[in-house]
């Protein structure tokens, strides 16, 4: 078989058939079911190419574009038997690098069985670079490596930072979540544990938001931040309470507006900078470049179309992206090494960085301490 006569083209629904019967021969397990091949064929969140030969079809590609991000995973890849040892895989991956790319994708991520050598001498070679494992990941109980290439270079070095990463525990703690990240990227001593999760989430949370248990107010994360040795300052684009508007109860907001001035006083009490003023990704960078960790409040709206606020932690920034740990949990697309260095197009972060109906913008700067004294940060 000439495999450079083989075509790749975008699915369609008539593939379906063969599509199921391909996948049936191709994996013993973890196999994608005819309702789920029809699903991602007409879902929008995805590239999903087929390589064929005249009418019949030689293999399929499939990656998932994640909501709201830059990233883009290598889902599943198939080729025929009669097909394989040609180059078709190879040719697939590179289509779907291209495709992913074309619709603003700057990374593909996949995962590989740690013992299948050929598959992983396969995306090696392609450029893929391995960067953890994951346990217990496949039916049959073996690990997975993970790996990632970037499929769309950009320009300049930009800023980065190295944090270790921590997944929340509870719906309710990314704000801890994202200020232990910071806090142990700058004292290595720090421990990221569910203790420490819930201590500073018991000093930071506002009581009550639109359902469930209070997020985190960011002067709230700052005094702790502070309490355990770093320095921090608020940046907020708007005085008053923050997170009203999504509380009906008169009462609650009264004790919401309450616990802020709290937190104010506290701040004041404890020499924690709270500045009124927008929050640019200008000054992100210009704090990432004096060695400070940000922690941005962002609306999941683009991720999941909840509309919640939600906590991350800025790890990188170039000309084209700013990068974070996310520490929501993974969910049935992304696992949770999905969640970290998540590159996020700086239009899109600026939408995503402007919270509810009053566009809040809100930034947590956490460093060092010099001489047992906040480090000089800037003024505005």
């Amino acid at each position: 078989m000439d495999v450079a006569r083989v075509d790749i083209r975008e699915v369609v629904a008539a593939d379906l058939h063969e599509l199921s019967e391909l996948e049936q021969r191709s994996f013993a397990s973890d196999r994608l079911s005819r309702r789920r091949l029809r699903h991602w064929i007409g879902a929008p969140n995805r590239a999903f190419l087929v390589a064929v030969s005249g009418s019949r079809i030689l293999g399929y590609g499939l990656a998932l574009l994640h909501r709201g991000t830059r990233l883009a995973r290598l889902y599943s890849l198939a080729v025929a038997q009669n097909a394989r040892g040609q180059g078709l895989g190879a040719r697939l991956i590179l289509a779907l690098e291209e495709a992913v790319a074309q619709r603003g994708r700057l990374h593909m991520r996949l995962e590989v069985a740690e013992d299948n050598q050929a598959a992983i001498a396969l995306y090696t070679g392609l450029g893929y670079v391995g960067f953890g494992s994951y346990q217990d990941y496949y039916e049959d109980h073996q690990a997975a490596l993970r790996m990632q290439k970037r499929v769309r270079h950009l320009s300049g070095t930009g800023q980065t930072q190295a944090v270790p990463f921590y997944q929340q525990t509870m719906d309710f703690t990314c704000g801890p979540a994202a200020t232990m990240m910071a806090m142990a990227a700058l004292d290595p001593g720090v421990k990221l544990t569910q203790a420490l999760e819930l201590d500073i989430w018991r000093q930071a949370t506002t009581v009550f938001m639109t359902s469930g248990h209070g997020g985190c107010h960011p002067v709230g994360l700052a005094l702790a931040a502070q309490q355990h040795g770093l320095a921090a300052r608020v940046y907020i684009n708007r005085t008053g309470p923050l997170f009203v508007e999504g509380v009906r109860n008169e009462g609650k907001k009264a004790i919401v507006a309450l616990v802020h001035e709290q937190f104010l006083e506290k701040a004041r009490a404890m020499e924690v900078p709270v500045h009124y003023q927008e929050v640019s990704q200008a000054d992100i960078e210009h704090w990432m470049e004096q060695g400070a960790i940000v922690l941005v409040l962002i609306s999941t709206y683009r991720m999941d179309r909840r509309k919640a606020p939600h906590w991350v932690t800025v790890t990188a920034i170039d000309a084209q992206c700013l990068y974070v740990h996310d520490p929501d949990p993974p969910d049935d697309e992304r696992t949770a090494l999905d969640c970290r260095y998540v590159p996020i197009a700086r239009e899109d972060f600026a939408k995503m960085s402007a919270f509810g109906r009053d566009r809040l913008r809100t930034a947590v700067v956490i460093e060092k301490t010099c001489g047992g004294k906040a480090s000089a940060g800037p003024r505005f």
